[in-house]
């Protein structure tokens, strides 16, 4: 069923799917489960309660499914679960979940992790998720679908990325990111909308533009956030686009929302 290199330590306990395929040198504990068709190219180290979906691809010396650097944590039943189709590059780290934070972390399918990447403990992230080399999530962070975050950029505990913004790189983020915005700088502001993004996966330009005009209402000088959630809430009600924005700021978590510095940023 599997294909396992002589020089690689896999316990008999392990689960493989069909058609595992692990490389030289690599670590495969008791408690992982790798789906069917995962490959782990070489030098690769996969412990503690970890699942990894079909299709997923490690690379040389990352580390998946190893206690969480978190003080806390005192040996608690935690789990590591990543989704299909992922690709994880060298030197990535990710840890699974801690008592605090609900014993589980989650990486969502399709999604890419370049070299040097990490994931903290109690973390969710999304489908079709983008880190680039050296991204730092600390712990608690949910991270939306289609995300992409910059090279070396680092995300504070807690914080939220909504689904299809884009994190510039080197970015320090210490507020949450509303869903299609681009956060930039250290510490990082919002810097208005990923029409890049937008366009590429195929939002018509009705809909972009009608997120661009909820975006400078929202972020005007003019009352407070929640009045002006109100007015864009009813101004497009059939906007579904919009109200992913919109639930986003309504739903809260432990950081602030992250703002322009000019209220024409966008």
């Amino acid at each position: 069923m599997a294909t396992i290199h002589p020089s690689s330590v896999v316990d008999p306990a392990a689960k493989l799917g069909e058609g595992v395929v692990i490389g030289p040198f690599c670590v495969v504990g008791p408690d992982v489960s790798l789906g069917d068709g995962c490959e782990l190219i070489s030098h690769a180290v996969v412990a503690g309660r970890t699942t990894i979906g079909p299709k997923a691809r490690i690379f040389p010396f990352a580390s998946i499914g190893h206690q969480p650097q978190d003080l806390k944590f005192k040996g608690e039943p935690s789990t590591l679960t990543i989704g299909a189709n992922c690709t994880i590059r060298e030197g990535v780290t990710m840890n699974p979940g801690t008592e605090g934070g609900g014993l589980a972390t989650i990486v969502g399918d399709n999604c890419t992790f370049l070299a040097n990447a990490h994931v903290a403990h109690d973390c969710i992230v999304g489908n079709s998720v983008i880190f680039s080399n050296n991204v730092m999530l600390a712990g608690h962070c949910k991270v939306g679908d289609f995300a992409i975050i910059g090279g070396g950029a680092a995300v504070h505990q807690f914080c939220r990325i909504g689904a299809h913004a884009f994190i510039g790189g080197l970015s320090g983020v210490e507020n949450d990111v509303i869903p299609y915005g681009i956060a930039i700088g250290n510490r990082a502001h919002l810097a208005g909308l990923n029409i890049v993004g937008l366009k590429r996966r195929g939002f018509d330009r009705e809909v972009i533009h009608d997120i661009r005009r909820a975006y400078r209402l929202l972020f005007a000088d003019e009352g407070t956030l929640q009045e002006r959630v109100e007015d864009v809430a009813t101004e497009f009600a059939q906007r579904e686009t919009v109200h992913e924005i919109l639930a986003f700021i309504r739903e809260g978590g432990n950081r602030s929302i992250c703002t322009p510095r000019d209220a024409h940023e966008g």
